[in-house]
């Protein structure tokens, strides 16, 4: 593929860019290169200066010292000084392309991984509205089975091997399993106990047959959307 003058511009961009940094790191280098010269310069004349005293200041000494003191005086180790830090030593240099690249090196780090927290963070949006796209549309269909049921249930005896009952019992059995693939599974209620994370009570019934607490009628049958809530049974339960 040939290059458009928009890379063109770009690349010449790119390279003037580069040329600005490395002219103003050289500056950089030489006026360091500069100060460390007169830095070196102060400390030689300080320490000639300081040389010089002290030479005016042992000679001073040796003369007003006896020839017999010096003879009987043993010479005593001169206790070592602690070693000062000199402000005039030279200090590490430091490569200030070598600093850019890293912290251009960290800076690309530290975009990449924010990248890779909102690709993550944006997938799990999307499948959460996806889910919640589809529980909607599977509970507008919950109704329908209700029907189903209803118009089974007051076919008569005699006729449920008829062919119209046997096909809208078909179709009844199609539609629920289409929707068990889907993740939608009725839930449990009559012997169970009332869990009001599950079952909608709307009323109380004597029961011989269960306990107090435990659900004696289904008056509507609940589902499950895999681990979440698409209808509360709404239910009975015994005193």
């Amino acid at each position: 593929m040939s290059n458009t003058p928009k890379d063109k511009n770009i690349s010449e961009e790119s390279k003037e860019v580069l040329e600005n940094i490395m002219e103003e790191l050289e500056q950089e280098a030489a006026e360091k290169a500069a100060e460390k010269e007169s830095e070196e310069k102060v400390s030689e004349e300080k320490n000639e200066a300081s040389e010089k005293t002290e030479d005016v200041k042992t000679s001073e000494k040796t003369e007003d010292v006896k020839p017999e003191e010096k003879t009987s005086e043993k010479p005593e180790k001169a206790e070592e000084a602690p070693k000062k830090k000199n402000p005039f030593a030279r200090k590490e240099k430091k490569d200030p392309l070598k600093e850019k690249v890293d912290e251009l090196n960290d800076k690309v780090m530290r975009q990449m991984a924010e990248f890779d927290n909102f690709r993550k963070r944006t997938e799990k949006e999307k499948a959460q509205m996806f889910e919640q796209g589809q529980s909607n549309v599977l509970e507008k269909l919950l109704p329908v089975i209700d029907n189903f049921e209803r118009g089974l249930a007051t076919v008569p005896e005699d006729e449920k091997d008829g062919a119209f009952a046997d096909g809208m019992n078909k179709i009844y059995k199609q539609i629920v399993k289409q929707l068990e693939d889907l993740g939608v599974t009725p839930i449990e209620a009559v012997g169970k106990e009332f869990d009001p994370n599950l079952h909608n009570a709307v009323m109380q019934v004597e029961s011989e047959e269960f306990e107090s607490g435990i659900v004696a009628q289904e008056l509507q049958k609940g589902y499950m959307f895999h681990d979440t809530v698409l209808r509360h049974s709404m239910v009975a339960v015994s005193k």
